[in-house]
């Protein structure tokens, strides 16, 4: 492990990670353990409705909860705060294939990211399309696929499965777009291009990604980047100069930045969805709990099926920073977990 120096600041760099990734145990030593519990049945479904694989969730102001997930086809559900179906939204939209994310503004607009359609698609609070980035291929052109070989160019305008998406105070609009592509694009709040960072290879070095697989923006406007593959968060300014760098914390998954205003940064060391190495289980598994500048304040959870556990957390949902709304891809479900209040202590 290097130091690196960016911006004045002295941070831990890893930058001899290699193209591919496996999930690692994380670094961070004599993180106090947070005792949470997880509401038991707390999602009531109409009969023959049920989750598939829980790819993202989030909730809105008034604490309704989607949750974007695979099923028979991609779906979007939307639950009231006491977790009672209310609706599917738009069912067999062209945007919806392979469901990846779903965020809510703080206008209680509804975003999805679907990396099968190349698209990020934002929805008015009553649910209708009200704008689309990217650009789904032509059916003729079959399911998107990794490319082999040469990666495709750097588009401003088109993705290379996308990951998720976060806005700043203006309105301004972050995209990770993170594996075909590995890098995130900045666009003003009407989705004109400003700029971005990364590219469409991978790569180690600060300024650099190996799977962008989730981002996060604080209050701010600096932009947290889960670089999946590096077994890092970096963090960027408004403009998208790197502050600091995360080592610590094994291969995040997903970040979620609480509103505030005192503000914590979640995330999440999932064990992988296919479930090797076995070994993963007994190193993964737990979600940290930060501070915005990095010190760790405590972590929960571990690896496992049973209530209370963790089985590839894929979307965190941290509105209160108390009660989180966790969806996970190999459970097939998502869970309520409510933390208890513990004395503070920041850990490296």
């Amino acid at each position: 492990m290097k130091r690196c120096v960016i911006g004045g600041l002295v941070v831990a760099a890893v930058l001899t990670a290699g193209v591919g990734f496996a999930q690692n145990k994380a670094r961070a030593e004599n993180v106090p353990e947070i005792p949470f519990e997880s509401v038991p049945n707390f999602f009531k479904m109409p009969p023959d409705v049920y989750f598939g694989e829980s790819m993202g969730v989030a909730r809105n102001s008034k604490g309704n909860i989607f949750v974007y997930h695979r099923r028979d086809d991609t779906r979007l559900f939307e639950f009231d705060p006491n977790g009672t179906f209310v609706r599917e939204w738009t069912p067999g939209l062209y945007g919806f294939e392979f469901a990846h994310k779903v965020r809510v503004d703080r206008d209680d607009n509804v975003w999805v990211v679907d990396e099968g359609t190349n698209m990020v698609i934002k929805f008015n609070p009553e649910g209708r399309v009200v704008m689309v980035l990217g650009r789904r291929p032509e059916a003729i052109e079959g399911a998107v696929e990794t490319p082999e070989g040469d990666p495709p160019a750097d588009e401003r305008y088109l993705f290379g499965r996308p990951t998720d998406v976060g806005w700043d105070g203006q309105g301004n609009i972050f995209i990770s777009d993170g594996y075909i592509n590995h890098r995130v694009v900045k666009f003003d709040r009407n989705g004109r291009f400003i700029r971005k960072v990364g590219s469409n290879l991978r790569g180690s070095e600060p300024y650099q990604f190996n799977t962008p697989h989730s981002l996060a923006v604080d209050a701010q406007g600096n932009v947290y980047v889960a670089d999946r593959g590096n077994q890092r968060i970096q963090v960027f300014d408004n403009n998208l100069v790197l502050r600091a760098i995360y080592d610590n914390v094994g291969n995040p998954w997903e970040v979620c930045i609480s509103p505030g205003p005192h503000q914590y940064l979640f995330s999440s060391n999932s064990n992988p969805d296919s479930n090797t190495p076995a070994s993963s289980w007994d190193i993964t598994g737990e979600i940290y709990k930060m501070e915005l500048d990095g010190r760790i304040v405590g972590k929960f959870g571990r690896a496992g099926k049973a209530l209370g556990q963790f089985q590839t957390v894929h979307g965190i949902d941290c509105r209160n920073p108390d009660e989180l709304i966790i969806s996970e891809i190999s459970a097939w479900r998502v869970q309520k977990v409510r933390l208890r209040q513990t004395t503070t202590t920041s850990s490296r």
